[in-house]
């Protein structure tokens, strides 16, 4: 298969990538499809990723945000292709149980790499973590009745988790609440807030980011694999059509390993 051209992915990105990308088709007979963006390095990825999210703030609407390190590249890129929010309500697809001015707040990260560097705010809808966490999530879940995201921005651990749905986790059973408490699964040791899977499966576009070859694996088993609670990434599939993963090179490099349906981009 030939490599689509950087103006295509720029195209359907609304972004120039830094460095050259391509899509990879995704496997025949999958119950949940999944389309690859592929590019060069984690830069590339951010870029595309950028685009997704400035396409989203210039239509509008409502979008969950990733926390962690993975996402911050993205933001910065997109406050600076399109600097006006204002049309945009902000979720968090998790937040820890700490003050937003703590390192570990996945609003500090939005708040620095996004919504300082924009001159037309979005509203943002943060979990109010001065309360406990089953608290929190009851007034998260209240508040995002009704509400039906664009999309949801996600990324992947190591382990398979995603937002704060971590493997065998009893929240991956929740099929009436929108908005769950959630141990922590690994490192920071500190209770979260986490969206849940019928939050997920409702948005309308649904977008992985995902770079680094320590996420080599963990991407296989989540986008090429059956679906498994434990690789709880497996499970989060938009229901009208495929979901779009957005990995580098060194991120995609298990990817079609063992499924011949993953042809190389120069084949």
């Amino acid at each position: 298969m030939a490599a689509p051209s950087a103006a295509f992915v720029q195209c359907r990105y609304g972004v120039a990538l830094h460095a050259r990308a391509w899509l990879v088709p995704r496997p025949r007979l999958r119950m949940t499809p999944v389309d690859f963006v592929i590019a060069p390095d984690a830069e590339g990825a951010a870029a595309a990723a950028a685009g997704v999210l400035v396409e989203l703030a210039r239509r509008g609407g409502h979008v969950a945000l990733a926390g962690g390190s993975t996402p911050r590249r993205a933001y910065e890129l997109a406050a600076e292709l399109e600097p006006d929010w204002s049309r945009v309500d902000i979720w968090l697809g998790d937040e820890r149980c700490v003050s937003p001015d703590d390192e570990r707040s996945n609003l500090r990260l939005v708040r620095e790499t996004l919504l300082a560097r924009l001159d037309r705010q979005p509203t943002v809808h943060p979990v109010h973590t001065e309360l406990d966490a089953v608290d929190a999530a009851a007034a998260y879940d209240e508040a995002l009745r009704g509400v039906v995201l664009e999309l949801a921005l996600l990324g992947l651990g190591d382990d398979g988790h995603t937002a704060s749905l971590f493997p065998g986790s009893p929240a991956l059973d929740e099929r009436d609440r929108l908005a769950v408490s959630a141990d922590p699964g690994l490192a920071p040791w500190v209770e979260r807030v986490t969206m849940t899977l019928p939050m997920l499966f409702a948005a309308r576009q649904i977008v992985f980011l995902v770079v680094g070859n320590a996420k080599a694996e963990s991407a296989h088993r989540a986008f090429v694999s059956e679906p498994s609670v434990q690789i709880p990434a497996s499970l989060v599939r938009f229901r009208k059509g495929p979901t779009t993963a957005i990995l580098d090179r060194a991120a995609a490099s298990s990817i079609g390993r063992d499924d011949s349906a993953l042809s190389s981009p120069d084949a």
